[in-house]
């Protein structure tokens, strides 16, 4: 509800605007460095990355081992100083399936950080890849982030921006408007961003079951960056532009139709505490417009937010949820679908059905190709170093861009979703995967015939 018009004074106002600004500037305001379209966060983020340099992965293999050591200590032991804190005891006392990914992931990170184990598990293309390339990039992002979320998230804009787009976002993908700051997070910054939002927002009963899985499945956009390391990695670049208008025109079909599918659609709308959505929550009260409404809401959410100190303490507890509570995770689940693509054919087989689609769609190299469409499950990057061998420029467009649109790849996204609050499982997690795969094969299939 809308506060009284009394409390909307100076100090109100100011509430509201300077931290939602500064919000505002430093994850959704596109910003150009080192030749590339980044955002502030991103650019603070890897600074610390290059300041942390070699130490990086020591720390994340400290940060995997103690909170795992925690965990065995507080499922064996149950100290009352964690389980009767409800943040820790959250935190530390997770249920026998996590506890065992947590073990898994901190067994992995040790002998990968060691050199010794076996090599499946350690190797460059494997567990070496989880903690040296991937691990200290999310450490970073989950520190700024993780910190600085709230000006987003506490100040009333998302209150704003959410009565705002609703008309867009709700009959168009039937989300509330305020999943378009996840996607604009997502898209210009990092996909890991717009999850840790989206995960947020759920715990704080601002999206539904359904609403936080199809967000977090369909709006976590890779970025403009990444995109661009991908159509670099197939030798296309001179193409970029085609490129990624194709990619948001497949996504924002994939975005229509895959949540209108199995297993998204199946998801409640029930909120965290099991609580229905009530569509009265969007109405705009008459005598507001919209703009009045939304600008009304975040006045009122500024008025009832917590001092700088409240904000700090929030800001902690989400670098630690994140940073404790995913990492492990990412290890392990990234480490398992790794080796399964770099040591199984199991990709392989999996993408032979794929092989009549793409002569379907005449796209040259079909074989070739169906062997990098799957494979995408694991890790974003691997099709289209695979794609690299195959002479088409059409296939390998194809491929650079269906990598993108996927979206869901074990080694970060997925690994992050299933560490998340979102309620999406593994199997569910694969299912989804293909949907887009099928939904945005012929709109890339299309575009690319038109350019080629």
């Amino acid at each position: 509800m809308a506060s009284e018009k009394q409390n909307h004074n100076i100090k109100t106002i100011l509430t509201f605007i300077v931290p939602s600004l500064i919000g505002l500037l430093l994850f959704m305001t596109p910003v150009s460095y080192q030749d590339a379209i980044t955002i502030p966060i991103a650019i603070i983020s890897k600074a610390l990355q290059h300041a942390l340099s070699d130490k990086a992965t020591a720390i994340v293999t400290a940060v995997v081992v103690l909170t795992t050591l925690v965990s065995l200590i507080t499922k064996v032991a149950k100290p009352k100083f964690i389980t009767e804190n409800g943040f820790l005891n959250a935190l530390f006392n997770v249920s026998p399936m996590w506890f065992f990914i947590r073990m898994l992931g901190a067994a992995f990170i040790l002998m990968t950080f060691a050199g010794v184990g076996p090599e499946a598990i350690t190797s460059g293309n494997t567990g070496g890849l989880v903690l040296n390339d991937l691990l200290p990039v999310l450490l970073s992002v989950f520190i700024f982030a993780g910190m600085l979320l709230p000006l987003l998230l506490n100040f009333g804009l998302l209150e704003l921006f959410g009565a705002l787009l609703t008309k867009i976002m709700r009959p168009v993908f039937n989300l509330p408007g305020r999943c378009a700051i996840d996607c604009m997070a997502s898209w210009l910054g990092d996909g890991s961003v717009g999850i840790l939002l989206t995960s947020k927002q759920y715990e704080g009963r601002f999206y539904t079951a359904r609403e936080a899985a199809v967000i977090g499945t369909t709006f976590s956009a890779v970025s403009i960056t990444f995109s661009l390391v991908v159509i670099s990695q197939v030798k296309l670049e001179a193409l970029f532009v085609p490129f990624y208008l194709t990619v948001c025109l497949a996504g924002i079909v994939a975005a229509i139709v895959v949540p209108k599918l199995p297993p998204l659609c199946w998801k409640k709308d029930n909120y965290i505490d099991g609580t229905p959505r009530h569509p009265d929550d969007e109405v705009v009260p008459a005598g507001h417009s919209v703009f009045s409404w939304g600008y009304d809401m975040a006045l009122a959410k500024a008025a009832a937010s917590g001092g700088v100190k409240e904000t700090f303490t929030e800001g902690v507890k989400n670098v630690a949820d994140m940073v404790l509570g995913i990492l492990p995770v990412v290890m392990a689940i990234g480490t398992v679908a790794l080796m399964i693509a770099e040591y199984t054919p199991i990709f392989d087989y999996l993408g032979m059905p794929f092989i009549p689609l793409l002569e379907l769609l005449q796209i040259p190299e079909a074989t070739a190709a169906s062997k990098t469409i799957v494979v995408g499950f694991a890790d974003m990057f691997i099709p289209s170093i695979l794609a690299a061998s195959i002479e088409s420029d059409m296939t390998r467009f194809v491929i650079a861009a269906l990598s993108v649109t996927q979206l869901i790849y074990m080694s970060e996204v997925g690994a992050l979703l299933i560490g998340s609050r979102i309620p999406v499982n593994l199997p569910e997690l694969f299912v989804i995967f293909v949907l887009r795969t099928l939904v945005t094969l012929p709109v890339i299939a299309g575009v690319a015939h038109l350019i080629f």
